[in-house]
């Protein structure tokens, strides 16, 4: 049983006077740690713990084709922003094709006034012109050796953030790495 016990009671004589002895005071706390615990394992049973959330992310399979047999497929090129991740914290984008871009390269960086405003005004520019959210934009993102797995994440929350329907991670080309090179974003 749980006590609390308040002190003596105090008797024995003052100026001559003699005193009858008082009790000490005591308070059972049986009740109060009963309570407690009674709360404890009621809010440890009724909240919801957070869930971890996670991103879809459809890749291709992992099966190895021949170079002549794997599926090319054909983007359109005022369809299609491709995304440099260099080192640094940076990204090189261009708009179209890697040996006759339409628009780029451009260097900018992570955030909203970076590289979302430019998803956010290619994603403008390609709705206006075929008018079908069907044919949005594309984006291919390819990500250098120098590039950090907290880029790669960084751009996926971008993509979700900027509501881009289609996006793909694809493996970076020599002439799109000597483009990061002449950009300063990568070195051998």
């Amino acid at each position: 049983m749980a006590e609390l016990n308040s002190g003596d009671g105090g008797g024995g004589k003052k100026k001559g006077h003699v005193r009858s002895k008082k009790q000490n005071a005591g308070v059972d706390l049986t009740a109060m740690v009963d309570l407690a615990f009674l709360l404890i394992t009621f809010f440890m049973l009724t909240t919801s713990l957070s869930k971890p959330q996670s991103m879809n992310l459809a890749m291709p399979d992992k099966e190895d084709k021949p170079k002549d047999q794997q599926e090319q497929l054909d983007v359109a090129d005022d369809r299609s922003m491709t995304l440099l991740l260099g080192e640094k914290n940076q990204i090189v984008w261009y708009y179209g094709l890697p040996d006759n871009p339409i628009e780029g390269p451009t260097k900018v960086g992570y955030g909203k006034n970076g590289i979302r405003k430019e998803l956010l005004a290619k994603e403008k520019t390609v709705l206006a012109k075929y008018g079908d959210p069907k044919k949005g934009l594309i984006v291919l993102i390819k990500a250098s050796k120098k590039s950090t797995y907290r880029n790669l994440v960084d751009v996926l929350d971008e993509m979700a953030i900027a509501k881009v329907p289609t996006y793909a991670i694809v493996d970076i080309t020599p002439e799109e790495n000597a483009m990061l090179e002449k950009e300063g974003l990568f070195t051998k």
